[in-house]
């Protein structure tokens, strides 16, 4: 097992971490212990969880990004009023991105503030999601508008969980260790291209490897001045690629899916902009579509990705703020791209 440290939460990462947390419940006394899962980790996770559990209440909730808004929140908030849940309670997030994003917000606003455990069960949410207070839901449509950044008491990361997980979804995770590769370990970058990064020994130490970029960058800057604004590589245009996705699209995109979008589409403004080399924009956006299929846009320049771009929370005023890239292994924040720019850039993405 190994233990890392940021600000006061403990992450813990290993196959012995569920006896720990059942040591570290006890502990703490709690009253009560409430499990937020949706249909997938009850059905996969939550038997792993049992035998190390007493006393719980269950609050079960549908699974995807459609999930995260005021109406699950509320739901949320309703069955917490339901169990008589006080304040010397705990709020289990299982699951991924999705239900350590709504389940935070939900336990930081219940009585002004309930103790929650993420415990992630995605390669995503491991590495990214469940790390670092960020907390929240969709509104009107656009991604993580309502939230608070507030830290939960600890993390359990228990790699076994990976198992359990589909081919797509192990992929979808993986953008995220693209774009940390990206923006901050040029050595990363080149062990993704030398290995098969899904074998199990490699995917154990991409994951430590991982945990260790997010919390170095979370300690210099939590709430997102300045260095945090470094893992928004690739998010700005994938967030606004996969609001319009939900909106639109039968089968919306993953979150990794249209992270990687985005990422091919910010390294052209890289580019452009800030002289990314023309070698390592083809090297990087070849190694992108090797795990992820291309998305067709049917209309390029709709109002509505443009939309939601100019309603992402990393702009000031007017201006759509991006994260690029110098080179690889070296991202740099606060750059202002236009509308024709932004346009040039998914015109590259297809044409490839």
């Amino acid at each position: 097992m190994k233990e890392y440290n940021l600000r006061k939460v403990r992450i813990y990462t290993g196959n012995d971490v569920l006896e720990l947390l059942l040591e570290n419940l006890i502990e703490n006394s709690y009253s009560q212990v409430i499990i937020l899962v949706d249909e997938n980790t009850e059905k996969l996770c939550l038997p792993m969880l049992d035998k190390y559990l007493f006393n719980t209440k269950i609050i079960k909730i549908k699974s995807g990004e459609q999930q995260k808004t005021l109406e699950i929140a509320q739901y949320i908030w309703n069955e917490l009023m339901r169990f008589n849940t006080s304040k010397n309670s705990v709020l289990l997030n299982l699951g991924g991105g999705v239900i350590g994003d709504i389940g935070g917000f939900c336990a930081a606003t219940f009585k002004r503030g309930l103790d929650f455990i993420n415990i992630p069960t995605t390669l995503l949410a491991m590495i990214d999601a469940s790390i670092g207070g960020k907390t929240g839901i969709d509104f009107n449509g656009v991604k993580n508008t309502i939230g608070i950044i507030t830290d939960p008491k600890a993390i359990y990361i228990y790699p076994d969980f990976l198992n359990s997980l589909p081919k797509e979804e192990m992929i979808n995770g993986f953008a995220e260790v693209i774009k940390h590769a990206l923006i901050v370990d040029v050595d990363l970058w080149e062990k993704l291209k030398k290995v098969d990064v899904f074998e199990s020994q490699k995917l154990n130490s991409i994951i430590n490897d991982n945990i260790k970029i997010k919390i170095k960058i979370v300690a210099k800057d939590p709430f997102e001045q300045n260095e945090r604004k470094l893992l928004n590589f690739g998010h700005t245009i994938g967030h606004a690629i996969e609001s319009y996705s939900l909106k639109h699209d039968q089968k919306p995109l993953k979150h990794g899916e249209a992270i990687a979008i985005g990422m091919i589409c910010e390294a052209f403004l890289s580019r452009e902009m800030i002289d990314l080399s023309n070698k390592e924009l083809r090297s990087l956006s070849e190694y992108i579509l090797r795990f992820f299929p291309k998305y067709s846009f049917k209309s390029i320049l709709s109002p509505d990705l443009i939309g939601f771009m100019y309603h992402d929370k990393k702009n000031i005023g007017e201006e759509i703020n991006f994260t690029l890239l110098k080179r690889i292994g070296k991202g740099s924040v606060n750059h202002v791209c236009t509308e024709h720019q932004i346009a040039r850039a998914l015109n590259y993405y297809d044409s490839l």
